[in-house]
């Protein structure tokens, strides 16, 4: 179903371009809306960290919590048989070091080396990053791990792999820890930076720990972008260690001790070299010609799907078009093909949507077509939307030279708002980006669609909301704002990927329930 310039589209050029609203970086206009924890006391739930199970608790614990730079990250290896680390220490070693066994008291334990780097400089102490990958894990085994950090074995804990042939991810967008800056809690609190990641960290253990009671099946977790707030834009070192205690309160989260997660980097990510320095991810794009500080994109395999992850900071799309298509050589047989993106270039939020959010609309899509990419998710827009199964509308269009390196510097939003004051830029911008073709608009379970199913995840945390475009477009299926944070399951067997999105307070769905069968 191909839909040529009717009257509603040129009502909605005309809508979007009233709806422009661009500001920096930190600018845009969150809601009164926010998940404000001392409301909900009671217990952060089955994982626990030390002994902060309720609000109080973590309250008294926060100081210890916030410094606590050195967490462990885990993340999916390149395959389904590896995994990798990265952890923050005081002392360089010669090499990193993880050791693994089926034991808990690592009985016969392998071991791993990686590389010990510098990393940062936090307040007057220097830390250093290490990075190990694991690999010749069995599929669904329980593991246990140590990683080695200033010089001592670290606590085992245990890390159970999926089974590879039908296996579930957790999908959440922005948690964004110390993003409710500017919000008055129930006590009184205004929120600076230090109180917000405090509010915003409970809550995401409190998420984390809600959806995998809920839903044990979850093998690892999938977040398109925008972890912490702080973007620490001029690099002082008062903002770095805000963005650090931000990291802290994001790592903090006991369950990433057993949850491998795959992150992308937002535009609250970009700016500086915290992401790179926390995260160690597989394959990375190092080719990438215009990388960002926090790093580049990078792609990996798990059964039988292939996830591609890139960093849509940098708005050349010429390199995403070489990740992608360097992804699709190394594994050409992967039935499913899953792109992980932070902006959301078909989102329905009223602040990115038809801003930053479409900017990469008419040069990313041909490339998605072109790749045969099944589904595209995106956050960014702390709103909830999926959409019908889209394509590109196989014309030309007009590129943006001007905006193209924005993200190298993390001006995209300035640079953008700057080029809008030029009513031929405006039209021309607007109108070049409805630069889509609805393939099918079946709903609930689709066999063999044509096109891409996009999908945009709310706040997982609640710790900033956006209002919903007053006018919903024609490209959305469903969305919604409940000024709640959820989460989504996703499902992938051989034959069938099917998503599913929670409420994290309820448990309950907020949608129906969206399948493709490809056989």
């Amino acid at each position: 179903m191909k839909y040529p310039l009717t009257k509603s589209k040129k009502t909605m050029i005309a809508y979007v371009l009233a709806a422009m609203c661009i500001t920096s970086t930190a600018g845009y206009a969150a809601t009164e809306h926010w998940n404000d924890a001392s409301l909900t006391p009671q217990a952060v739930t089955q994982t626990q960290l030390s002994d902060s199970t309720d609000w109080q608790s973590w309250k008294n614990a926060w100081s210890q919590i916030k410094t606590n730079y050195e967490q462990v990250s885990l993340a999916p290896g390149a395959d389904a048989s590896r995994l990798n680390f990265a952890w923050y220490s005081k002392q360089q070693a010669p090499v990193s070091e993880v050791r693994i066994a089926k034991q808990q008291d690592m009985r016969q334990a392998k071991l791993f080396k990686g590389n010990c780097q510098p990393g940062t400089n936090i307040g007057d102490l220097s830390y250093y990053t290490n990075k190990v990958e694991i690999s010749g894990l069995q599929p669904g085994q329980t593991y246990w791990y140590q990683i080695k950090r200033n010089g001592e074995w670290q606590e085992a804990q245990s890390v159970k792999t999926g089974n590879p042939d039908d296996f579930s991810f957790m999908y959440v967008g922005d948690p964004q820890i110390g993003a409710s800056t500017g919000q008055v809690s129930a006590e009184g609190n205004q929120q600076d930076g230090e109180l917000s990641a405090r509010n915003d960290a409970y809550n995401w253990n409190k998420t984390l720990n809600t959806a995998l009671s809920q839903h044990p099946e979850i093998n690892f977790l999938v977040s398109p972008g925008d972890q912490i707030n702080e973007p620490a834009e001029d690099g002082s070192p008062a903002k770095i260690q805000l963005q650090e205690s931000q990291y802290a309160g994001y790592l903090s989260a006991a369950a990433l001790r057993h949850l491998p997660e795959a992150t992308s980097i937002g535009n609250h990510d970009c700016l500086t070299t915290g992401y790179q320095n926390h995260f160690n991810t597989p394959n990375s794009f190092s080719e990438e010609s215009n990388p960002t500080r926090a790093g580049h994109g990078y792609y990996y395999s798990y059964g039988s799907a292939l996830f591609i992850v890139i960093n849509a900071n940098n708005y050349n799309a010429a390199d995403h078009e070489a990740l992608i298509k360097k992804a699709v050589r190394a594994y050409p047989d992967k039935k499913w093909r899953i792109l992980v993106m932070h902006q959301d270039i078909y989102g329905s939020g009223l602040d990115h949507s038809d801003s930053d959010g479409i900017l990469l609309r008419t040069q990313l899509t041909p490339i998605y077509d072109a790749n045969h990419i099944d589904v595209v998710l995106q956050g960014h827009d702390h709103t909830y939307a999926r959409t019908y199964q889209l394509s590109s509308d196989g014309t030309n269009h007009a590129a943006f030279p001007q905006l193209e390196a924005a993200g190298q510097n993390g001006q995209q939003h300035g640079l953008l708002g700057n080029a809008l004051k030029d009513p031929d830029f405006k039209n021309t911008y607007a109108s070049q980006n409805l630069c889509y073709t609805i393939q099918d608009m079946k709903q609930g379970t689709l066999v063999n669609p044509k096109g891409v199913f996009y999908m945009s995840a709310n706040s997982a945390t609640g710790s900033k909301y956006y209002n919903l475009i007053p006018q919903q477009q024609d490209y959305v299926a469903a969305r919604s704002q409940t000024w709640r944070p959820t989460y989504s399951v996703i499902r992938i067997t051989g034959s069938r990927f099917t998503i599913n999105t929670y409420d994290v307070g309820s448990g309950s769905p907020i949608d129906e329930t969206y399948s493709i069968i490809k056989n």
